[in-house]
């Protein structure tokens, strides 16, 4: 079962709102930390505050980030705001847990200032529940993310990690890394936790040989 009780696609709203945000992913029981400050998103955190504290996360279809009513891609991940405090200058920092990822059906005209769209998780419907991603090799998965984290100088509690469940490592790799918009795009639509590894796996690979000169890349 997944967080907040929620069990299967029936369990969840068909109807609900979207913030598209380019390079932002958002992976079941992963957490996103945002900071709201448009009045069409105040507006959106406010209506979803009073009803179910669901949120959908979307990135803008590729080439269409700087359009103003952007095109959407066609998989987001529907969060549910946990943590929510209001700052002095009137921004809303909020953190979003995510739930299950969607299939976006049909963008629905609405009165709101914010974006909504009716959408289907059928196909996501083994999200409601951890994998152990068991068939994972995890010393080659935590070689390259160490790899890649050295070159580009990040501190990581590498005990911490080693500690974690094979999913948590990969999904919190998949929205922290600061792969282009494409690349997060391509691992939020993998399937299954072995797919979502092995792309990972292999943007980390091609990142750490494209900045290291002796090491060729594959």
């Amino acid at each position: 079962m997944s967080a907040f009780g929620y069990r299967k696609p029936g369990d969840l709203p068909q109807a609900i709102p979207l913030f598209p945000l380019t390079s932002a992913i958002l992976m079941p029981r992963g957490v996103l930390a945002l900071n709201i400050f448009e009045p069409r998103y105040l507006n959106m955190i406010d209506d979803a505050l009073g009803g179910e504290r669901l949120i959908g996360m979307v990135q803008p279809a590729m080439g269409d980030e700087g359009e103003p009513v952007p095109q959407l891609c066609d998989v987001g991940t529907l969060g549910r705001i946990t943590s929510f405090n209001e700052t002095e200058d009137g921004r809303y920092l909020v953190t979003l847990t995510g739930v299950c990822r969607f299939d976006v059906e049909q963008e629905l005209e609405v009165d709101s200032p914010y974006r909504q769209a009716l959408v289907s998780y059928e196909a996501f419907a083994d999200d409601f529940a951890q994998s152990p991603g068991r068939s994972i090799d995890r010393g080659a998965l935590l070689a390259s993310l160490k790899t890649y984290a050295a070159l580009h100088g990040f501190q990581v509690d590498w005990n911490a990690v080693e500690q974690a469940p094979t999913e948590t490592i990969i999904n919190v790799a998949a929205q922290i890394c600061p792969f282009d918009a494409a690349s997060k795009q391509a691992l939020l639509e993998t399937i299954t936790l072995e797919e979502r590894a092995r792309a990972l796996v292999t943007l980390l690979e091609w990142d750490s040989a494209s900045n290291d000169p002796d090491r060729p890349i594959q």
